[in-house]
């Protein structure tokens, strides 16, 4: 359920997945006002819909209508999947594990130090997916202290993970024990040119560089971390991965992710 969800690629990817395993299902945008988001839920639930995805504003509004939150949409504070589960509507978050499930197919971030890019939406659902995921130590790097202090102390407060704030000004300096440095800011989305302020030099070959931005997913970013020698990570990894535990969320199938990328890709304008 969304605002303005029209021409939406998350439609195809899902609906390529719900056909290629011969599901009888349908995954359909539904433009819902903020006033009604109570009368939509729990139509939704009564027409028994298996779930929903919600893009915002409806990712915090939602919460006090489910009867529950799993672990990590508890800490994030924000839901993105519904799940119907014994009669009931509980909400997930499946950005953070979409992301963490794309870095796992080049490294196993357990015990890993990490450097983080933002503090908005998409930041928080990585951070806290990382934390629960077992890394050492985390770096928040944030132009807007309020906000970036938040997220520390939100970790902090639900993780054992240990945590650094970092203000964001000028390049910043990647330190040398850095594993997997990730940008979850919007910079270099539809905007190819658009620079990450990062100081290249500091980046070094050993490193995982990951990006949230899906289009283009060759941004200037991964293509200054390719050019030092860096394993890169593009954004379409987590949007199809997320979209992968939806569907295994509410059909109990798990699908395959290489039709939900070409689906996704094609949807984007980006299939060669």
């Amino acid at each position: 359920m969304s605002q303005g969800a029209a021409g939406n690629p998350t439609v195809a990817m899902i609906q390529a997945a719900f056909t290629h395993h011969q599901l009888p299902w349908r995954y359909i945008n539904l433009e819902v006002a903020p006033a009604d988001l109570p009368a939509a839920v729990h139509g939704a639930l009564a027409m028994g819909f298996r779930g929903f995805n919600l893009s915002m504003p409806h990712k915090v509004a939602v919460i006090p209508l489910l009867a529950g939150l799993g672990e990590s949409a508890k800490l994030i504070g924000a839901v993105n999947c519904v799940v119907r589960r014994d009669g009931a509507f509980v909400g997930e978050n499946t950005d953070g594990k979409g992301f963490l499930t794309s870095l796992q197919t080049v490294i196993d971030p357990r015990g890993t130090n990490v450097v983080l890019f933002g503090a908005g939406g998409a930041a928080r659902a990585i951070a806290i997916e990382l934390a629960l995921a077992g890394i050492r130590h985390l770096t928040i790097v944030n132009r807007a202290m309020d906000r970036g202090r938040g997220l520390v102390d939100a970790l902090r407060a639900g993780t054992p993970t240990e945590v650094t704030f970092v203000p964001w000004s000028g390049n910043y300096v990647v330190p040398s024990d850095t594993q997997v440095l990730i940008n979850a800011t919007s910079i270099g989305l539809y905007a190819p040119e658009a620079r990450v302020p990062v100081a290249v030099e500091s980046l070094r070959p050993e490193m995982v560089v990951a990006d949230v931005v899906f289009n283009p997913p060759n941004t200037r970013f991964l293509d200054e971390a390719a050019a030092r020698g860096c394993t890169t990570l593009d954004g379409l990894g987590m949007l199809v991965n997320q979209g992968v535990i939806g569907v295994s969320y509410w059909t109990g199938v798990t699908p395959d992710a290489a039709v939900m990328r070409r689906a996704l890709e094609q949807a984007l304008g980006l299939a060669r």
